[in-house]
């Protein structure tokens, strides 16, 4: 049985086991021949003395090239000197597959590629080690945050990407043809997540793509993004801040315990926090209040952000946001309707998750929306579930792509994307 290459350790020496993979490197001295096997769990080296393996063998082995697929059964040797303490002796290896060459990169990494050239041929770009430990430190954490939700009672949903309706003002849309009606790709659960907590399903959780059609260009933006979505009935914006709190807090102490080989291949300190401080807007404005002039009731600039980044730096809440600048299903505050029942979780200047506690009364909802200069008649299916019993609730949404960047300090989210897509990429 096909073990990996992780699986193979000094103490069984003498052993055939049977490995398959792609050569990684091979190297050719004379009447000996060294070949580097990569899967998916690391590499190993394989030895070909031509005295020990015979002529027939040996010119199998030789006629290999990078990233040729072969099978190989062999003998496991304990060597001191060689990577990892063992190496392979070759009873038999099957060719499964030849890899055409010159490649378009070098999935060895010896020769470094351009972003755009790695994107191109990204199939190729994913063979190399540092590539798929990004994508195992994502999996770690978005198996760990599942794990959260589970343990605080949380039920997977799935909600519909094609729609009828905006979720937020100002955010551009995708419209596709579908049949003889208008619709459009869904850029949030949101709604939806709103309408289930009229069914008794009074915490749910999503993780799905969203669909922004905005002409951003920076290193923090995708058209395509997957988010991390909740809603908690009978719960407030504190409450839904706690839960994230602990999916953040989980989700770096998983990784931290379980990915510690991916992490020091990519050279990461993972820091995981044991509270995540909570400041105001009004806070946050007084804290840059030297370095940026931002009027109260704008938006943080990128240049706040950075600013509050320095100040603030790891993980940290901003709350108590104006109502202006919100969605029209935040909840304003009762003392103060200027401000709002609305959260920013940031790691540094980057933003990761935004949430609210959401307006439940259906006359305060539609008055809202008619504020934002929104038809009410244009979210009347959604509004419909406000009539009949819609108890208060809170939720948010969490970039899984951005909390990606953060845990595996990659500066580009295009990294951590198996198959992004930007304005300019639409293929592979």
């Amino acid at each position: 049985m096909r073990i990996y290459t992780s699986e193979v350790k000094p103490e069984m020496d003498g052993e055939v086991v049977e490995l398959a993979g792609w050569v990684h490197s091979i190297r050719a001295l004379g009447k000996l021949i060294f070949v580097i096997l990569r899967d998916r769990e690391g590499t190993i080296q394989i030895v070909a003395p031509k005295q020990k393996v015979g002529e027939e063998l040996f010119k199998k082995i030789k006629s290999l090239g990078q990233e040729d697929v072969i099978k190989v059964k062999g003998k496991v040797i304990a060597n001191e000197k060689a990577p990892g303490g063992v190496e392979i002796l070759p009873l038999e290896v099957e060719i499964l597959n030849r890899a055409v060459r010159p490649l378009p990169l070098d999935p060895a990494e010896k020769v470094p590629s351009e972003l755009d050239t790695r994107l191109d041929n990204r199939y190729l770009d994913l063979r190399k080690p540092k590539i798929q430990a990004i994508f195992k430190i994502r999996h770690e954490m978005l198996k760990s945050v599942r794990n959260t939700f589970y343990n605080e009672g949380f039920i997977e949903v799935n909600t519909p990407k094609l729609v009828v309706s905006c979720t937020e003002v100002g955010t551009e849309l995708f419209p596709i043809s579908y049949f003889d009606k208008e619709a459009f790709l869904g850029q949030s659960p949101q709604l939806y997540k709103q309408m289930l907590m009229a069914t008794g399903l009074d915490r749910v959780f999503e993780i799905g793509p969203i669909f922004r059609a905005e002409e951003h260009n920076t290193r923090r933006h995708l058209n395509e993004a997957i988010s991390i979505d909740i809603e908690m009935a009978f719960s407030d914006d504190k409450d839904a801040m706690d839960i994230l709190e602990k999916v953040i807090i989980n989700a770096c102490k998983d990784v931290y315990e379980n990915r510690e080989k991916e992490l020091n291949l990519l050279g990461v300190k993972i820091e995981v926090p044991e509270k995540i401080e909570r400041i105001t807007y009004d806070e946050a404005l007084e804290l840059i209040k030297n370095k940026v002039s931002i009027e109260w009731g704008e938006d943080l600039s990128r240049e706040a952000e950075k600013a509050l980044g320095e100040v603030m730096g790891g993980y940290y809440f901003i709350t108590e946001w104006p109502t202006e600048i919100r969605p029209f299903y935040t909840m304003p505050k009762e003392d103060e309707p200027e401000k709002c029942k609305a959260f920013d979780l940031m790691y540094k200047d980057l933003e990761l998750s935004s949430g609210a506690q959401r307006i439940h009364q259906y006359d305060l909802l539609v008055e809202n929306i008619k504020k934002k200069g929104l038809s009410p008649e244009g979210f009347k299916y959604y509004l419909e579930a406000f009539k009949y019993g819609m108890p208060p609730h809170a939720g948010w949404g969490l970039g899984a792509d951005r909390f990606t960047m953060v845990l595996t300090g990659m500066q580009n989210i295009r990294e951590c994307v198996l198959f992004p897509r930007d304005r300019q990429r639409l293929t592979p």
